[in-house]
């Protein structure tokens, strides 16, 4: 539904006032007011009504509201003397009197998704709300917002509206949909700031513009004097919790389309659901997606990336008899992926990935390094660095790489990798009792894959733990019954010769 009169066409669904094909440029509350009083033309509208949508029933003065009427009707081309479009009846609220045609847009129904589900999701960051408005934080709620959009700013799969748009929303702003009308954004953060005895408290809220559904919340404390701590610790928080949930939840609308109606954007992620859960059937269905969206859109670097991921994960977990040929459309799709994109941490993320199958962990670290460099909240960046360390027999860079990642990413996807990893360094330290608990915390994440069992089993068959590596065994065999010494040797190329030698006997004897 559109609305026209005199020489303007009002459009509620794009959030938009033109004149004569021209767009007017309008602050989000006068034009929420604008479309409320065109709505309701047939009627007066109450000034409580007007609170109710443009200020979400909060307290305001009537100067305010004075204030927002005045501005739109400067921008209709009328004034409070003539008041030709907008009527005041006074002490109750106001009229739209101008003549008012309705024109209903017509659906097309060509199979293209919903305009808010297309493309490179998008999110907007609005300024923090004081619980309690307090001269000493009021900095705080416009600070913490900024740094965030910096920092969203590294990456490259999601849109961040300009602080310059997301800001012209008070730090009182609670209507999402005129948000995410306004900025199309589909994605909202919104944070409350509150003093706690001695200390400060900020919650954060991510919500879905098109459910209003809550995809993450969290609190983070901090003491008045370890504000600045508190800062990074927000934007390493949130750079690690969008990593995770915003492409879970793009994967999850996708999927409740036809594969066909999907774009390349959408087709990324539903790539991205599956090639962490590494399966020979995940990995084929991961690679078509990336197929998909590059045929969509050529140049998405991105999908590129993905696509070195798959053929890494042939590579790796050995999916397919010719390994060399994977490992060279690794390293092809990530080169391509830098031509497209040499700023996007993924794309180096894959290409030094690729150096894992050419056991050049050297080069490796490099490109790792680069990747965590282009984004230093960068959970996986880090976890491939320390595999990268595991691997050169460094085990201090190894372990600070490890607990980084942790941190950063507590729920990440490849939490298998992480203390699969710290369990081979500590067999390398031959801390075998530690290295088994690890490993058993590693096959118990989801999505471990045979490799990460056979960390475990060697680390149980280290420490004596026969009847722990028997069970490990069975499920190894059941998983990959051709599974060999040589395939954890081939994933895990340590340069470390001593625990080397001992891992190769401790598989030999479990008929590895």
């Amino acid at each position: 539904m559109t609305w026209t009169f005199g020489e303007f066409n009002l459009d509620p669904e794009r959030f938009q006032l033109v004149r004569r094909g021209v767009a007017v440029s309008l602050e989000p509350q006068v034009l929420a007011l604008l479309i409320q009083l065109v709505r309701n033309h047939n009627r007066m509208v109450s000034k409580d009504e007007i609170v109710e949508t443009v200020w979400s029933g909060k307290a305001v003065s009537d100067a305010s509201i004075s204030s927002r009427v005045r501005s739109a009707r400067q921008a209709v081309d009328d004034d409070g003397t003539r008041q030709k479009v907008i009527q005041t009846v006074h002490g109750r609220g106001f009229r739209f009197v101008a003549a008012v045609t309705s024109t209903t847009q017509v659906q097309v129904t060509s199979g293209a998704p919903p305009e808010h589900l297309s493309g490179r999701p998008s999110i907007a960051i609005l300024p923090f709300r004081l619980l309690v408005p307090e001269a000493g934080l009021a900095v705080l709620a416009e600070a913490i917002p900024h740094e965030i959009i910096e920092a969203l700013s590294r990456l490259r799969w999601l849109a961040v509206i300009a602080r310059g748009s997301s800001f012209r929303f008070g730090m009182d702003t609670t209507d999402v949909d005129l948000v995410a009308s306004a900025l199309s954004a589909r994605y909202v953060l919104s944070g409350i700031i509150e003093r706690r005895g001695t200390g400060i408290a900020v919650t954060l809220e991510l919500e879905d513009t098109g459910t209003r559904q809550v995809l993450w919340a969290d609190r983070l404390e901090s003491p008045l004097d370890g504000i600045d701590e508190l800062r990074s610790r927000i934007v390493a928080h949130l750079i690690a919790a969008f990593e995770t949930h915003i492409p879970l939840n793009e994967a999850r609308v996708a999927r409740l389309r036809n594969l066909e109606d999907l774009d390349a954007w959408a087709n990324y992620h539903v790539g991205l659901r599956h090639l962490y859960r590494f399966t020979a059937s995940d990995t084929e269905q991961a690679r078509a997606c990336f197929e998909r969206a590059i045929a969509a859109e050529p140049d998405f670097a991105r999908a590129r990336a993905g696509l070195s991921f798959t053929s890494f994960l042939t590579a790796f977990l050995r999916l397919e008899s010719d390994i060399a040929a994977a490992a060279r459309s690794a390293r092809h799709h990530a080169e391509r992926a830098l031509e497209l994109d040499a700023l996007d941490p993924f794309a180096n993320f894959t290409m030094g990935r690729s150096f894992w199958l050419t056991d050049q962990p050297e080069v490796a670290a490099d490109w790792l390094a680069r990747a965590t460099t282009l984004n230093p909240n960068y959970a996986q960046g880090f976890y491939a660095s320390a595999f990268t360390a595991m691997l050169l027999g460094d085990r201090a860079t190894t372990i600070t790489a490890l607990d980084t990642s942790l941190h950063l990413s507590p729920l990440d996807p490849l939490l298998y990798g992480v203390h699969g990893v710290r369990a081979q360094s500590l067999m390398q330290q031959e801390d075998y009792e530690a290295a088994a608990i690890w490993g058993d915390r590693a096959v118990a994440q989801p999505g471990a894959h045979y490799l990460i069992g056979m960390i475990a089993l060697a680390a149980n068959g280290l420490v004596g733990r026969h009847e722990r590596a028997g069970q490990l065994r069975q499920d190894i065999r059941r998983r990959k019954p051709d599974a060999t010494a040589a395939d954890y040797f081939t994933a895990f190329p340590t340069r470390h010769a001593a625990s080397r030698s001992r891992i190769a006997a401790e598989l030999a004897r479990q008929g590895f």
